[in-house]
């Protein structure tokens, strides 16, 4: 039983632990060289052999030297994917500026205010939904 000692499992799980964590930032780096659009073809090639020919010294080098920009492209790409999102949301419920709910409820409020009769209510409202 005492084959293999907790420490030297503590070890292992700990060196295992660093390994996955360092595949989880190789696949980082090599998506965001991908997706930096102001790197030209050659400065991406150049990179890309770096992180992968020279792994360890790679990753940490481009983390140094890129590292700030690499979260500036993610905020950056989070933020359109949420305003896409968000469009998306108001076109799917007609809450657009102009769209059919805003003008619904401004003919309600003239009708409310006395500035339309019913006869031109009915009218402007078939008139929209149309």
């Amino acid at each position: 039983m005492d084959s293999y000692p907790l420490l030297n499992l503590f070890w292992t799980m700990l060196w295992f632990f660093l390994w996955i964590m360092w595949l989880f930032l190789l696949f980082k780096i090599v998506s965001d060289i991908f997706r930096d659009d102001d790197l030209s073809g050659w400065g991406k090639a150049g990179w890309l052999l770096v992180a992968l020919l020279l792994p360890f010294i790679g990753v940490l080098v481009y983390v140094i030297v890129r590292g700030k920009s690499m979260g500036q492209r993610d905020i950056r790409q989070a933020q359109a994917r949420n305003a896409a999102f968000k469009a998306y949301v108001r076109e799917a419920a007609g809450t657009e500026k102009g769209g059919h709910v805003d003008d619904l409820a401004k003919l309600a409020e003239l009708k409310d205010r006395g500035a339309l009769t019913d006869e031109e209510y009915q009218r402007a409202k078939t008139k929209l939904l149309v």
